[in-house]
């Protein structure tokens, strides 16, 4: 597996990075834990060493499942891998966010002792929805936790992209964070002047939401109904229909050379975008992991074929 400078912080990244919001999860894919535990290793074997983690991921009732699963199947090979995780939210309070010292400092230790770690390689900020919800007493909390080794970097999980990302370009400007994490994908690019600030500051970037909430996995259909708990059941027949034609017509374009499905391509496509530091893999299997990986090691996309993807792009696709 390639890897790449996580911009100023000195980390070197996989290019691929597990997310673990399907992990011990009733959300997102309902991954048993001892299968979660069992992916975590065969992901290490592949050469994937940054595993991304939240507090709200892995349950709607109780924090922490995510995290839980993951410090449970890095086990003894810690040291093997980079975490990231977040604070201010958490299963049980998801809304409103809450970014404030108390919060940072109740947080940190909690996943600290989910993870059975005694350090994080990078906490983010978990998607505050403006500058709003930030108490100014947060700062000097996180300095604290830096100085005790607690965490190692900071970063900003972006969402309500409109609304937060002159704050984001702000506190990278002002390092006060080191990295970003953003949605990118053919479906959803609009986050790119964001990254190529970071980029300019030196800062690092983590995509997510690669597959554009599964528009990109191959698999679904102008006729696929989605259980009423899944994020898509929102979306119309005809807002269904339109995004299953644009994977048609990004398959077009993307699937050649190395590259031999829709998933592959999109990770592909993220990869060769400039700026990106690695990209998230919400892998549910080892199979899954491995297109991601294989992916990473294809050549690169040339030119001529991003082009022709970028003329087919006539909107940005509402991420989750």
């Amino acid at each position: 597996m390639k890897k790449r400078l996580l911009g100023r912080t000195g980390l070197t990244c996989s290019e691929i990075g597990l997310g673990t919001w399907a992990l011990g999860s009733s959300v997102y894919g309902d991954v048993g834990n001892d299968d979660a535990t069992r992916l975590i290793g065969e992901s290490l074997d592949c050469g994937i060493n940054f595993f991304d983690t939240a507090p709200l991921y892995g349950s709607k009732s109780e924090d922490g499942i995510a995290e839980t699963v993951l410090g449970k199947g890095l086990g003894s090979r810690r040291n093997e891998a980079i975490i990231s995780t977040k604070f201010g939210r958490t299963a049980r309070n998801v809304m409103p966010g809450r970014f404030n010292a108390a919060e940072a400092r109740e947080s940190c230790e909690a996943s600290l002792t989910r993870l059975g770690t005694d350090h994080i390689d990078l906490l983010f900020f978990h998607s505050p929805f403006g500058p709003g919800e930030i108490d100014d007493d947060v700062w000097e909390e996180l300095g604290c936790l830096r100085s005790q080794g607690k965490i190692r970097f900071l970063g900003h999980s972006v969402s309500m992209y409109d609304d937060t990302r002159d704050m984001s370009a702000q506190w990278m400007q002002d390092r006060r964070i080191d990295a970003i994490q953003v949605v990118l994908s053919p479906f959803n690019r609009e986050t790119r002047p964001l990254i190529k600030t970071a980029m300019e500051l030196d800062c690092g970037v983590v995509a997510r939401e690669c597959m554009a909430n599964g528009f990109l996995s191959g698999v679904i259909r102008k006729d696929t109904v989605f259980p009423d708990a899944s994020l898509n059941s929102r979306y119309s027949r005809e807002e269904i229909a339109e995004r299953v034609d644009y994977a048609e017509a990004l398959k077009t374009h993307l699937i050649s050379g190395d590259i031999e499905s829709l998933p592959q391509a999109a990770y592909r496509w993220v990869l060769d975008q400039a700026g990106v530091s690695l990209a998230l893999s919400g892998a549910r299997n080892i199979d899954e992991v491995r297109d991601s990986v294989f992916a990473a090691n294809a050549k690169s996309y040339g030119e001529a074929t991003l082009s022709l993807a970028e003329s087919i792009h006539s909107k940005d696709y509402c991420p989750a």
